[in-house]
């Protein structure tokens, strides 16, 4: 726009002193900016005429640390040349994908592919495909958009605990290993010959059909029950930023343990409350996976609900044999009293802390830090809450950032190991 009224004052200007002087060389410079400007605008004009554009995206889905792959095409039908053509995916990416400028000859086609890491986990919007072409004064553009936008998922990083273990159920018929049984259970993982003995009701039809003898059932004990990740979104505890943000370490946990839950065969149902609460309700398979994982990309500490409110009103829908995952970076001891009544009803509580003070001291590295006497504050919290939930005989563990999640959270013989301070 200030270019434009600077090209009106300059052409003004030799306007009136081509007719006040009546100078050859004013009028010269008058009708040479008359087809500057014109030719200008015919170039920008046209300048998107018969040319065909299009982008593809190599996925939709994926996670932190992948590489976004968008494939660009550009052809021209013209017996013109599209000498300045700019093109580019405006988005809400982490980093932008990158525009190129280009020229194309006439009949020819033009292609590349653009990459960006995807560095943060959250749902990106990416949308259409916009040409800009212009004159070389600045003074017109042209843009057109292409195709339709789309969203990115990227999702958490997904760890795998390989000395970790979740608690089993005590729930009579189940198991926390596979195990061939002779019971009839859900599981039925293959088939075998019939031998003398077997029930008649375990022959499968279909399969001894096929294989033109008898077939039998064979069966496996069930796994041991749900597991329930409670997320705690409450954003006056939560601290940190970037990565080193308790919301990523709690995202990074929720994401492993119901991953190993889901290996294990183990059904995985999520509670949370940000701006809203979400419950996402018991299932087990890749479906869940990929919802979980949805959730999870998606949540940030945005919630004012405590800690032991969300567990109030969450733990009622646990029943006997299922175990309770709760993550948080709350050192209110007040939210550990919902929990002392699972025991009672056979249900197995796991906590998992983040230990604030860490995360904000990797956070201001190289800032100079917290003071001592709010990390000494914290500290002492921390070991009363520790404290506490060891008198009610709840396991814990305490996450800091920068250290992988498989050398903190390490189960021995059935217990919990010392956590990585």
């Amino acid at each position: 726009m200030i270019r434009r009224l600077e090209f009106a004052i300059v052409a003004l200007v030799l306007v009136i002193g081509a007719f006040s002087t009546g100078a050859d060389f004013v009028f010269f410079l008058v009708y040479l900016g008359i087809l500057a400007i014109g030719g200008g605008y015919v170039l920008t004009r046209f300048g998107l005429s018969d040319l065909e554009a299009g982008y593809s995206l190599d996925r939709r889905y994926a996670q932190v640390g992948d590489m976004l792959r968008a494939t660009y095409t550009v052809r021209n039908a013209s017996r013109l040349p599209k000498l300045w053509l700019e093109v580019f995916n405006p988005s809400t990416l982490p980093t932008p994908l990158p525009g190129r400028a280009i020229s194309v000859g006439p009949r020819q086609e033009r292609s590349w592919v653009a990459r960006v890491p995807l560095v943060r986990r959250g749902h990106y919007q990416v949308d259409p495909m916009v040409v800009r072409t212009g004159d070389p004064f600045g003074l017109f553009e042209s843009s057109a958009s292409v195709g339709s936008g789309t969203t990115v998922v990227v999702y958490p990083v997904a760890e795998v605990l390989t000395r970790w273990r979740l608690p089993p159920a005590s729930i009579e018929g189940s198991s926390t290993n596979p195990e061939r049984t002779i019971q009839t259970s859900p599981l039925v993982t293959s088939v075998r010959g019939y031998v003398p003995g077997d029930a008649y009701n375990r022959i499968h039809w279909k399969s001894s059909a096929r294989h033109q003898e008898l077939q039998v059932k064979e069966f496996e004990l069930e796994q041991t029950a749900d597991v329930w990740l409670i997320l705690d979104l409450d954003s006056r505890v939560h601290t940190g930023s970037g990565d080193d943000a308790t919301v990523e370490t709690a995202v990074r946990v929720a994401a492993s343990v119901s991953a190993r839950a889901l290996v294990d065969n183990r059904s995985v149902a999520m509670a949370a409350e940000g701006q809203r609460r979400v419950i996402l309700p018991v299932d087990r398979g890749a479906r869940q996976h990929q919802k979980v994982m949805q959730l999870l990309a998606a949540v940030q500490p945005v919630g004012s609900t405590p800690l032991r409110d969300l567990l109030t009103d969450t733990l009622p829908r646990l029943r006997r044999g299922m175990t309770a995952v709760v993550i948080t970076p709350s050192l209110d001891r007040s939210w550990i009293r919902p929990l002392t009544t699972l025991r009672t009803r056979g249900v197995v509580a796991v906590v998992i802390l983040l230990d604030p003070s860490a995360h904000d001291q990797a956070s201001l590295e190289g800032t100079g830090g917290l003071s001592p006497a709010l990390v000494e504050s914290r500290a002492h919290a921390l070991r009363a809450l520790r404290y506490t939930l060891a008198e009610h005989e709840l396991k814990s563990y305490v996450l800091v950032p920068r250290v992988p999640l498989a050398d903190q959270m390490i189960t021995v013989g059935g217990r919990m190991a010392a956590s990585v301070r």
